[in-house]
Formats: C-alpha cells, sequence, structure tokens
C-alpha cells in the first residue's frame, strides 16, 4: 500500500511516500504554506497524485509523552484532512524524527538554504519508515 507521510510545520510542511510493498520511503518535497486550510487541499491533491492509500500524520509528542500546543495542531490539522480525502489519515508519534533529520544533514555536510528546504521532507521520510517499521512487527496473523 502506498502510503503518504506529513511532517506538519507552522511555515514548512514536509512529505514522504512509500512503494506498494512497503519498502522504501521517499521524500517528495516541501510545502511552503501557514494557512491549515490551503495545506490540507494542497495535501489532498498530493495524495491522489501520488496514489496514496493512507496518509500518516505525525504527532509530535514532548519527550514524556505529553502533548503541547504542535500536537493538537497536528491532531486538529488531521481531523480537517479527513474531511477532504476518501483515504484514512492517522497520526504516527514522532518523537524525536528533526533531530535525526538534522543529524543526517550533517553528516552529508548539507548546510545553509539547502538544509532548510530540504529538513522537513527528511523528517516526513523518518517518520514514514518508523511507521512501516511499526506495520512490519505489528501485523496480525
Amino acid at each position: 500500500m502506498k502510503i503518504l507521510a506529513v511532517d506538519l510545520g507552522k511555515a514548512r510542511t514536509g512529505l514522504a511516500i512509500c512503494d506498494e510493498n512497503e519498502c522504501l520511503a521517499s521524500p517528495i518535497g516541501v510545502i511552503k504554506e501557514y494557512n491549515m486550510k490551503r495545506l490540507a487541499d494542497v495535501i489532498g491533491e498530493k495524495a491522489k497524485e501520488n496514489d496514496a492509500q493512507r496518509i500518516v500524520v505525525g504527532l509530535p509528542r514532548n519527550m514524556d509523552g505529553s502533548e503541547g500546543e504542535s500536537a493538537q495542531n497536528a491532531r486538529s490539522f488531521a481531523e480537517m484532512l479527513k474531511t477532504l480525502v476518501s483515504v484514512p489519515v492517522e497520526l504516527y508519534d514522532e518523537r524525536g524524527t528533526t533531530i535525526i533529520a538534522h543529524s543526517y544533514l550533517n553528516e552529508t555536510n548539507t548546510r545553509g538554504k539547502k538544509r532548510k528546504s530540504v529538513v522537513d521532507a527528511v523528517a516526513a521520510t523518518i517518520i514514514l519508515e518508523d511507521y512501516l517499521n511499526y506495520r512490519k512487527n505489528n501485523k496480525n496473523p
């Protein structure tokens, strides 16, 4: 099943998608949009363009598991997205993904404007990889 992952941000939102076999997660870009309704519309279109059969929105919990303003924004956004698309939308814990994305970009020496433009797509890819691993390890027989 093709799954679209969303790393929701205030200004930039990263997207990633996997292949039909759920083996390879790839970044597909960053959307610069502040208006949540317009952002949801664009993500709905991206899901259609890429034949996504599910959308996973990263849920940014605090390290202690509690939820702050960003998590509430992600929940509200996911609810809005559910009204616009015909595929399931679910939230998935994204704790630490942005830190890991920055670590990957440090390893590749990606700096400045280029780093800012790709970090959200890399974070979305990490969310999707985590989600795919979760699905593989929690399949019902």
